[in-house]
């Protein structure tokens, strides 16, 4: 075997032991005997949203296992590909393996990054909520395009997506949109989106064809579960009820079912009408509220120890990526450097290597 392809395999199977290292397979094997247990109890749907988070949990664990178990079989399945293409001296059996080596350092890589979450909430599901900032109609459109190119992603990976809330702008897209990603480490995943997104086109708004440059925000907050402890009074409540709307204004709803809660103490306002009943709207966006507040108070912890550390590498600073669409084509992460030449793949969801590069680089600096 060439001594190149042989040191390269040797230091995957290196890296691949490493990430089943700090994986810890036997707790992994454990964690999946519990939950398979307590997926089998009988009463298990009697509390819907406790046997989704089972079910789910025991499914990405599974997944895990099989994922590592896979991996090792196409790693030992390559060298004996590489040995079989040499010994006949067969050059497409040859490039075949090369390809595969490429899709298996992929795959390795991506799951290294995987072992960098681990953060307190990072195992978390997701709630994203996107903005409209700086650029009005175009600033609009370009949010709409990136709660968009979020949804398309977590499609690509198979997971569940439900929308809480969208407020339509009057001219095109939207003002903001707040939704769920229920997948394990999605917060972790995703919190490295958050911060402000900047967009450099040729306006379809300007009648004379003019660059506009716009603006959206992304703030990503973990989901909260019942082991988590936000006290929130009722008298610091303002609960406002009104008609759901669809584009455009057109209603989509009879009743007053929509439900907006603003938070007076910390001016956090939520709202939700997905749901046809005002009850099941106020819980969901109670449960939104919690999870802000809860965020809140994590980065207020943060702040106390960073200015302890004196560490001013916390903060994400203000623009994180720039989607440049006119007169060159590119989209460049500001904070990792990352940068591709076609926009189209990332609006349509292809974030992949944006978010392993974001992992990566948020670790270097909390090493820092």
């Amino acid at each position: 075997m060439n001594p190149d392809v042989a040191a390269d395999l040797k230091d995957l199977s290196a890296t691949l032991a490493n990430v089943e290292a700090v994986m810890d397979l036997d707790a992994l094997r454990a964690q999946v005997s519990e939950l398979e247990q307590e997926a089998a109890r009988p009463d298990l749907w009697d509390d819907v949203e406790h046997a989704q988070r089972v079910t789910s949990q025991l499914a990405h664990r599974q997944g895990e296992l099989r994922r590592i178990g896979e991996l090792k079989q196409r790693l030992d399945d390559l060298g004996v590909l590489y040995e079989l293409a040499e010994a006949e001296g067969d050059e497409s059996s040859r490039e075949e393996a090369d390809a595969e080596r490429q899709r298996l350092r992929d795959e390795i890589s991506a799951l290294e990054v995987r072992t960098l979450l681990s953060g307190e909430y990072d195992e978390r599901e997701a709630l994203v909520t996107v903005r409209a900032e700086a650029g009005g109609v175009d600033a609009a459109d370009f949010a709409e395009t990136l709660m968009r190119m979020y949804l398309r992603w977590a499609e690509r990976h198979g997971y569940p997506t439900e929308v809480y809330d969208v407020s339509y702008a009057e001219e095109a897209g939207i003002k903001s949109a707040t939704f769920r990603v229920k997948a394990p480490y999605a917060y972790g995943t995703l919190s490295v989106e958050q911060g402000t997104h900047r967009m450099v086109r040729i306006s379809p708004y300007d009648n004379q064809g003019r660059r506009q440059t716009s603006f959206a925000g992304v703030e990503v907050v973990p989901v909260v579960e019942q082991s988590d402890h936000v006290d929130i009074d009722e008298k610091d409540l303002r609960v406002d009820v009104y008609r759901s709307s669809g584009p455009g204004g057109q209603g989509v709803n009879t009743t007053d079912s929509a439900v907006r809660i603003t938070h007076i103490p910390t001016g956090i306002v939520v709202s939700c009408q997905n749901e046809r009943s005002q009850l099941q709207n106020k819980a969901t966006a109670m449960a939104v509220l919690q999870a802000k507040l809860l965020e809140r108070r994590r980065q207020e912890e943060q702040a106390k120890i960073n200015q302890l550390k004196d560490d001013s590498s916390g903060s994400w600073g203000n623009q994180m990526r720039s989607y440049v669409l006119h007169p060159y084509q590119m989209v460049k992460d500001l904070r990792t450097g990352h940068e591709v030449g076609n926009p189209t793949p990332v609006l349509d969801g292809d974030i992949d290597a944006f978010l392993e590069a974001g992992i990566r680089w948020r670790r270097q600096q909390q090493a820092g």
